[in-house]
């Protein structure tokens, strides 16, 4: 049979090639995983093993340890050193079953054998397997400890030697013979104390105390030793289990707080300790005394000798806190220098963290907390007494910070939510106890925990102080009890803040006076416009409209006086906080904000009635167009009449007056300020140029902050004058630019609506009130304007010459706009003119049946009240004349007529085209304080700028489409 052969291309080295391929492609693809294995999974005979992470069988005569993680002989064994990683077990010979304590040795034993094969002696005496040189012995001895003189000795803790017993029980045996009380491993006098302590933790909020088994176990001996023998670390520790209770008292005296008490009150006759009558030799300093009005001369009776500076070669804004730290069990542990997050549960930087302890900076850090973290990381409480350090070099000096409770009891009252003058003030605080709610022992999960929730620094300005002096600052602390359900799902919420304060009864003072003297004047003003207003319907009466007039003049008068105190008042802390070198002046707390915050929405609700007031005005204003145009003498169509012809005038033309009513109608809302230019720049100044940083509360003036550092809360006070002020001061900015230049260098439209009047020949009477209104004389001086452009450029030309008469309504003069007063007499004559058309327009019922045609009754009485008016100006109506005159400068201030017109109408001679007052741009102040104030209560309601901007100008586009929708009839054109 042939045989094959490989392919010349294809080798025994391209198989290999072949095959290592395959091998490193499964390499690539290979998962390395391994079973998952849990100490507790392991069985008897199975340890551990750290390295591979898995069960491994133990040896011979070995079994799995307490840990899991190591094996250990059987009893019975004892262990076999070998030059292996591993241990060997070896059974112990018959004559010595015994297994030595250290595990490596077999002994015979005095007496009987415990349960894990070791020897086991009587009490009061020890064990000996060893000679003085470390020689096993043959058997185990039970040497006896002597109790009596000299010896005074027990078995040690260990049980291998012999040492001198407590002092406690030293009298001629080392034994606590009745009637001595054996507590805590000490001998104590009978009587000295209540035995029955109480070891109960008083849990108020959830109304119902624990059983706690730390109090159980150390209550009674802590309180015994510390009064038998003045032991500082039992004084400390039964002190720390008052604290634990909250520094509460109560009926009981056996209670821990009423242990500490009976104590505090045996040892009066002693001396105080560092001079203060509240500091016992020998015990913790817990409390102030319960004297009466004792906490307001601790807190506001000598101020700290240290100033406070923000700028300046002096500048000092580190507050300095130094604690006094001990454990559970009294022991001091250390001084330990307050910042970072001793203090404070929540996590965070240590830069955002160290800004708290920033002179000014209101700080405040919230978070919720596991409470399972908190079990975990808080086994035990630690208690501070907080220190402020005054310096001072080599005499340096500690301030005793005073600590407020909140939840502190005074025989079943919370004496420190009352007054200060019932306060009770103390000093020791922790911040998690996860121990005191522990019932059964020590190690068992605890029923009730008690966390610090609210923890608060306060400082308080030294009235008219200008060196930055405090009184001493107050901590207020807050706990929560917290009973344990599941501790995986439960959280609590912590909070840790610096707050500021100083006395704001002065500031508060000076407020309402400016608002009583400043609204006094208020309603003087507002009667004379009631007055004026009465004048100008020609009533005399006063009657409930009247009083209704008068409430809405004075919503407006009354809101401007709002705004100019809020305004006033948040500039005075702007300026005053941010710009002071040594401290003299701080900001209100948010909570005395509450009146400021009052006075502005009473500002914004009475502009809004004046503001909405004024639209309504301005749309009810009655207008009439007078137009002087008459027919040329020129036929234009010819009519049939009786049988000839015969050719009438051209008739005048209605587009002249539509145009000027369409101008009229686009200067309703024109105004001095642009509102989108308005919103925008404020916007671009506080978010972009980041002048918003200014109404942080904090001393500081930057504009650009880190966001690695702490960034506080605003105040509501500087960011309302903040907004306020640059939104009029950006109007204003506005105002006078389009006064001064774009008014006199680009367009006028005031005055461009006034030519626009007298080239269309066209005058407007504006009522806006019954007998007072204005009015434009726009009568051509060319005596036509229904014309071509060639002559209008003509008649423009010889006007521009001086080639014709002036357009003032009076010969000679340039005037063309008045106030007008009118008669009671040509008022009613305009009513009757006008009351056809109130009869069209009112119900079916009342209106002229006889009429066919509506439409034509309308321009009947168009044409009726044209030539009325036209002839009142030519002072063709005796009985219904008019004069020219000027206003007095006082007539002018007061916005008030002296003169009432009885038998002539008064025409006054207004050169500053006060007919504007019905438009948007005769009452730009009220337009720009409203704005104002709807873009600062929006922002002051949601606390974002950006919200408040595309609000106010939604409201804007708003009011001008009202305006335009709602306007007045013209010409009466219906």
């Amino acid at each position: 049979m042939a045989t094959e052969t490989l392919p010349s291309g294809f080798s025994i080295q391209n198989v290999l090639t072949f095959f290592l391929l395959i091998n490193i492609d499964l390499l690539h693809c290979q998962q390395f995983t391994i079973p998952f294995k849990a100490p507790t999974e392991c069985g008897v005979e199975e340890f551990f093993d750290i390295s591979s992470l898995s069960c491994v069988k133990c040896g011979p005569n070995q079994l799995r340890s307490t840990t899991g993680l190591t094996c250990v002989c059987k009893t019975g064994y004892r262990s076999v050193t070998t030059d292996k990683a591993s241990n060997t077990c070896q059974q112990c010979p018959t004559d010595k079953p015994a297994v030595t304590k250290d595990g490596f040795g077999c002994i015979r034993c005095p007496g009987s054998l415990s349960d894990d094969g070791m020897c086991l002696c009587p009490p009061a005496n020890v064990l000996v397997e060893r000679d003085v040189s470390g020689n096993l012995l043959d058997e185990a001895k039970c040497e006896t400890c002597s109790r009596n003189i000299p010896a005074f000795s027990v078995p040690s803790s260990s049980g291998d030697r012999c040492e001198r017993c407590q002092a406690s029980f030293i009298n001629t045996s080392c034994v606590c013979n009745t009637p001595n009380v054996l507590a805590g491993g000490l001998c104590f006098p009978p009587g000295i104390l209540p035995t029955n302590a109480n070891p109960s933790v008083n849990y108020g909020q959830l109304k119902f105390s624990v059983q706690s088994a730390w109090f159980v176990k150390n209550l009674y001996s802590s309180a015994a030793a510390c009064l038998v023998f003045s032991n500082l670390t039992a004084c400390q520790a039964l002190g720390n289990m008052c604290v634990m209770n909250m520094h509460s008292f109560s009926g009981t005296s056996n209670d821990a707080c009423g242990l500490f008490n009976t104590i505090f009150r045996s040892k009066a006759v002693m001396s105080s300790t560092q001079d203060i009558s509240y500091w016992r030799a020998n015990l913790p300093w817990l409390y102030y005394g319960d004297e009466p009005g004792l906490a307001g001369r601790v807190l506001q009776t000598d101020p700290v000798p240290v100033g406070f500076s923000f700028r300046g070669k002096n500048k000092n804004t580190e507050i300095k806190l130094l604690a006094a730290v001990y454990n559970i069990r009294g022991e001091f542990l250390k001084w330990e220098q307050i910042g970072g997050g001793n203090l404070q549960l929540c996590p965070d930087t240590a830069a955002k963290q160290a800004a708290a302890y920033s002179f000014g900076t209101a700080y405040q850090q919230s978070c919720d907390l596991s409470v399972a973290e908190l079990l975990q990381a808080h086994s035990e409480p630690l208690f501070y007494d907080v220190f402020m350090d005054l310096g001072g070099g080599e005499n340096r000096k500690l301030l005793p910070l005073p600590t407020l409770v909140y939840n502190q009891q005074y025989n079943g009252r919370f004496i420190n939510q009352e007054s200060m003058k019932n306060w009770y003030l103390s000093r020791r605080m922790f911040l998690v106890d996860t121990l005191g709610g522990r019932e059964k022992s020590m190690s068992s999960l605890p029923k009730v925990i008690r966390v610090a929730t609210s923890v608060k620094i306060r400082f308080q300005l030294v009235p008219r102080t200008q060196e930055g002096q405090i009184f001493p600052p107050l901590m207020i602390v807050t706990y929560t009890d917290v009973l344990i359900t599941d501790i995986n799902t439960q959280t609590v919420s912590t909070m840790f803040a610096m707050e500021y304060e100083m006395d704001q009864g002065e500031a508060r003072i000076k407020t309402d006076t400016a608002l009583g003297v400043m609204g006094g004047l208020a309603v003087l003003y507002s009667l004379l416009k009631t007055v004026s207003w009465k004048r100008r319907i020609g009533s005399p009466l006063i009657d409930a409209g009247t009083m209704f007039k008068f409430l809405l003049f004075y919503s407006g008068d009354l809101a401007n006086v709002f705004f100019v105190v809020t305004v006033g008042t948040g500039l005075y802390w702007l300026i005053f906080y941010k710009a002071q070198q040594f401290v003299s002046v701080l900001l209100p707390l948010p909570a005395q904000e509450e009146q400021f915050v009052t006075y502005i929405g009473c500002a914004f609700t009475l502009k809004a009635i004046q503001f909405l007031h004024k639209l309504i005005l301005q749309v009810s204003v009655d207008i009439f167009l007078i137009d002087w145009e008459r027919p040329r003498n020129k036929a234009s169509r010819t009519v049939q009449a009786a049988g000839e012809p015969k050719r009438d005038p051209a008739p005048v033309s209605i587009w002249r007056t539509y145009f000027v009513a369409n101008e009229w109608n686009e200067i309703q809302t024109f105004r001095k300020i642009s509102p989108t230019f308005q919103i925008m720049a404020v916007l671009f100044i506080l978010e972009v140029v980041g002048f918003s940083n200014l109404a942080l509360r904090d001393p500081w003036s930057t504009l650009q902050r880190s966001s690695q550092a702490y960034t506080p809360s605003y105040s509501l006070i500087l960011r309302y004058s903040l907004a306020a002020t640059l939104w009029l001061c950006i109007g204003l900015l506005q105002v006078i630019f389009f006064t001064v230049f774009y008014e006199h260098f680009v367009e006028d439209k005031i005055r461009q609506f006034v030519d626009l009047c007298s080239i269309s020949n066209i005058s407007v009477l504006l009522l806006s009130h019954r007998c007072f209104g204005y009015y434009i004389h726009g009568r051509s001086v060319h005596g036509h304007a229904d014309t071509n452009m060639e002559e209008m450029n003509n008649n423009l030309k010889r006007e521009a010459e001086s080639l014709c008469g002036q357009r003032g309504l009076l010969p000679n003069t340039d005037i063309q706009t008045f106030q007008v007063s009118l008669t009671t007499h040509l008022r009613s004559q305009y009513e009757r003119i006008r009351e056809p058309l109130s009869r069209r327009n009112g119900p079916s019922r009342l209106m002229d049946t006889s009429t066919n045609n509506p439409f034509e009754q309308n321009f009947r009485a168009y044409h009726t009240m044209n030539h009325f008016l036209g002839s009142i100006v030519d002072h063709a109506h005796p009985d219904m004349d008019y004069i020219v005159k000027d206003k007095l400068m006082f007539e002018r201030v007061i916005g008030m007529e002296f003169l009432e017109p009885n038998e002539k109408s008064i025409f006054y001679n207004d050169d500053a085209h006060s007919f504007s007052d019905v438009l948007f741009y005769g009452n730009e102040a009220t337009l720009l304080i409203f704005d104002t104030l709807f873009f600062c209560v929006v922002d002051l309601g949601s606390q974002s700028f950006v919200l408040a901007a595309v609000l106010t100008y939604v409201q804007q586009m708003v009011s001008i489409w009202c305006a335009y929708n709602m306007l007045p009839s013209l010409c009466y054109q219906h």
